[in-house]
């Protein structure tokens, strides 16, 4: 007699366990079928997936994919967050950004504490609000209640003494006051190339230390190094050597190590990829928990953390696609265990943001903590053997470039002697390749770009400081194709164009006819499909259909082409064919192949 389980929901409980073997053989199985002969542990490789930073997923992970033990929320390591209850009693804090007042005033500060902002993000000086104006920008904001960051680069000290001016006049009591202050002379050197005296950023916090325990003095901002081009683990890595700098600097004006941490922020990018982005801030906040402990201070080890929606994934074509990829990246900022979030708007690439980003830009964060409910679980991703190895992998890779920053000076040094540039150079060379073979997807730009939506048109944010390392975007090298395009449309009115010469049945040719289509609106040429060549305004052609009717009829096509005009015919997908100048197909050179033909075209 079979005798179910008290709850008598069990439904395997009858049933063996399957081994991990046995799921390896059926993986064997699938590979078989496509042609590759693997077994065992190479057929399990075969469906991993290579990452940045020598990183890899595996397609299943399980109970022997070991990880050092997370702790508990609130504790060392504090890899499930800084503090016990995370952000389950009031959600993330939704912080806003503003680097220019619209028409001088500060209604749209306003506006965004009056519908969910929860604090304030202003970006003074150059760049961004004029130090003068702060007063302006806060007129109205109850102080006591709305945390305020600074960001103002080489004015810290004259924004920081506004900000506390303002206090006074307002009579917040400095127990209330809340934010940071947002010196950070190493990420104004990553920046700028000119470096800072630490002396007054020193002298911030001590004060802040003695009369304002709710402020910070210091932020160790990772954007720059994520901005030009870095990797997760060099950001993580950049970060914590940013960090050590200021801790030196700190203790040795006279803090102690629990009271100089307590002065920093950390600020980080989210990004689409999920759970990279969680693994990468719950790494981060496992190894400054291991400099506190290493400095003798575990207890300050608890890191507080700042996430932005990444800057370098905002597209300027398509912008509408940026707001699924800001909800992606928040809810991984959530489930990191972020302290703040800063959603970008949708617009940010193009400009100033007009009402209505700002305003999906706030409500992305309350849609995810009042709705989808994401903050009332405490490191929902914990305990997952994936999320769990995976920041473990990660926080070993910041490691140890943390450490070569160390025996190279410091972060200081590696920034004046132009180490950090070549190694975030190389990475961002390494990922323009698969940007330029699509392998990396840009959806609205490399795939499914739509060639007649009406471009987007903001007024020009103030442009931020600039002449130390670079800012890199992922649609850069399409930008500049479909740049390229839009100056052709309007000097001759049309774009440059490319006819699709489809063979037999829609069955033979769709796939191939859609590839190419897509492949060359990302670069600004339209596709013209059905008709004569000599009709189409086209000067290059590619013959769409299969590999059977390639064998057959693909040379006489090709043949007929060039006798209509044709300057170059190529071939979706690959073969040997005669007539056939070149081919295009699923990882090619995308980028190449587009600035090449509209070179062709004539298209400057």
């Amino acid at each position: 007699m079979t005798v179910l389980p008290d709850d008598g929901l069990s439904l395997a409980a009858e049933f063996p366990d399957a081994t991990h073997e046995q799921w390896q053989r059926l993986v064997e199985g699938v590979l078989r079928k496509s042609g590759k002969e693997l077994t065992g542990a190479a057929a399990e490789d075969a469906l991993s997936t290579t990452l940045e930073d020598g990183l890899r997923t595996r397609p299943l992970y399980t109970a022997r994919d070991s990880a050092p033990d997370p702790g508990l929320p609130g504790f060392a390591p504090f890899v499930r967050g800084s503090r016990p209850e995370g952000t389950s009693t009031s959600g993330w804090d939704v912080r806003q950004r503003h680097t220019a007042l619209a028409d001088g005033t500060a209604d749209a500060v306003l506006a965004d504490l009056e519908n969910g902002g929860t604090s304030l993000w202003l970006v003074l000086g150059e760049g961004g609000i004029p130090v003068s104006e702060l007063g302006r920008a806060l007129d109205g904001v109850y102080l006591d209640l709305a945390p305020v960051a600074l960001d103002a680069g080489r004015d810290t000290e004259a924004a920081a003494e506004a900000l506390l001016r303002l206090y006074d006049d307002k009579g917040v009591d400095p127990e209330a006051a809340r934010g940071t202050l947002g010196g950070d002379p190493l990420g104004y050197e990553a920046r700028t190339g000119t470096a800072l005296d630490f002396a007054p950023f020193a002298a911030l916090a001590l004060r802040c230390a003695e009369r304002y325990p709710g402020l910070r003095a210091l932020t160790v901002d990772a954007l720059p190094y994520h901005e030009a081009g870095g990797s997760a683990a060099q950001e993580l890595g950049a970060s914590l050597a940013t960090g050590v700098a200021y801790l030196r600097e700190l203790t040795e004006a006279g803090l102690g190590v629990d009271r100089a941490a307590a002065q920093l922020e950390f600020r980080y990018a989210a990004t689409a990829d999920q759970f990279l982005t969680i693994a990468k801030l719950r790494a981060a906040r496992r190894l400054w928990a291991r400099v506190a402990e290493v400095c003798g201070a575990p207890a300050a080890g608890a890191q507080v953390q700042h996430v932005v929606t990444s800057p370098v994934m905002m597209t300027r074509r398509d912008p509408w696609v940026n707001m699924l990829r800001t909800t992606v990246a928040t809810l991984a900022a959530g489930v990191g265990g972020a302290d703040s979030v800063t959603v970008l708007p949708f617009d940010h690439a193009l400009g100033l943001p007009d009402a209505f980003a700002r305003r999906i830009a706030r409500n992305t964060s309350s849609i995810l903590i009042e709705e989808s409910h994401l903050a009332r679980v405490v490191d929902p991703a914990g305990g997952s053997w994936y999320v769990e190895r995976l920041t473990a992998e990660l926080a070993e890779a910041a490691w140890q470039f943390f450490r070569s920053i160390e025996r190279d000076g410091g972060q200081a040094a590696v920034l004046r002697s132009g180490r950090l540039r070549t190694d975030l150079a190389t990475t961002w060379a390494d990922r323009s390749k698969r940007l330029a073979k699509r392998r990396e997807p840009i959806t609205g730009v490399s795939e499914f770009p739509l060639l007649a939506e009406k471009p987007v048109e903001r007024a020009p944010a103030p442009e931020p400081p600039s002449g130390g390392l670079p800012r890199v975007r992922r649609d850069e090298a399409y930008e500049e194709l479909r740049a390229r395009s839009d100056a052709h449309l309007a000097a001759t009115g049309a774009r440059p164009r490319i006819f699709l010469a489809t063979i037999g049945s829609a069955a033979e040719y769709t796939a191939r006819s859609s590839f190419a289509a897509n492949l060359f609106q990302a670069g600004g040429i339209e596709p013209v499909t059905g008709g004569r060549f000599e009709d189409s305004g086209a000067t290059e052609a590619v013959l769409c259909s299969s590999d059977a009717l390639y064998a057959e009829q693909a040379e006489e096509t090709a043949k007929a082409l060039r006798a209509a005009g044709a300057r170059h015919v190529f071939l979706a997908g690959r073969g040997d064919h005669a007539g056939i100048d070149s081919y295009v197909f699923a990882g090619c050179d995308a980028v190449d192949v587009l600035s090449a033909t509209l070179d062709r075209m004539g298209v400057s």
